[in-house]
């Protein structure tokens, strides 16, 4: 298949033309690294090559440009690329290849959503709901955990809020309760409201 024509559509997009009336949008890094040229005549191969890495660099765009909205883990990202219209195994590639490129970073990822809700003073099971739910790997999970800050703090501080009568059974069972919908275990809730009544 013959290159009609490379048509630039802006500074870094370009149109391939073929002569079968095709139309490729790609990009000017992909018709420089498969050396492209008016009258090129393109194999099987090539012209495959070229509908791929098209297709990526356009969908990578896509992506960085909603990285730069908000940080995302590679499962969102790859179904808000396919929920756009993305073929799921372009999003597969697109995603890939920015985490070759450092550009996405699990790891990074679970380790700042790990700070953003220990700060707001959530427990390791509402943590780690959240790192399932935006569908980071469980594997980077246990290392974020041990790096987050101690909750203590955050716990006392929630007890000595909420909890006015340590004697009172009703307010420690809705405490209890608010705590262990935050995340926190039922021992840890325990030891905070003893820590409490003992400093009184």
């Amino acid at each position: 298949m013959v290159v009609s024509s490379l048509r630039r559509t802006s500074e870094e997009h370009v149109t391939v033309c073929l002569e079968d009336g095709t139309e490729i949008p790609s990009t000017a890094v992909v018709i420089a690294e498969l050396l492209l040229f008016t009258g090129k005549d393109l194999d099987e191969e090539t012209l495959e090559q070229l509908h791929f890495l098209s297709q990526r660099a356009l969908a990578q765009e896509k992506a960085i440009k909603l990285l730069s909205y908000t940080r995302m883990s590679s499962k969102e990202l790859r179904d808000k690329l396919v929920r756009k219209g993305t073929d799921a195994s372009i999003a597969e590639a697109a995603v890939e290849k920015l985490q070759e490129l450092r550009l996405l970073d699990d790891a990074e990822y679970a380790a700042a959503v790990v700070r953003h809700y220990t700060a707001k003073g959530y427990g390791t099971a509402r943590v780690r709901a959240e790192l399932s739910r935006r569908g980071v790997d469980r594997d980077l999970w246990e290392e974020a955990l041990e790096n987050a800050p101690p909750s203590e703090e955050k716990i006392d501080r929630f007890v000595q809020t909420k909890l006015k009568d340590p004697d009172d059974r009703e307010q420690v069972r809705k405490v209890s309760a608010a705590l262990y919908r935050r995340g926190y275990s039922w021992d840890e809730i325990r030891a905070a409201i003893n820590r409490y009544s003992e400093s009184l």
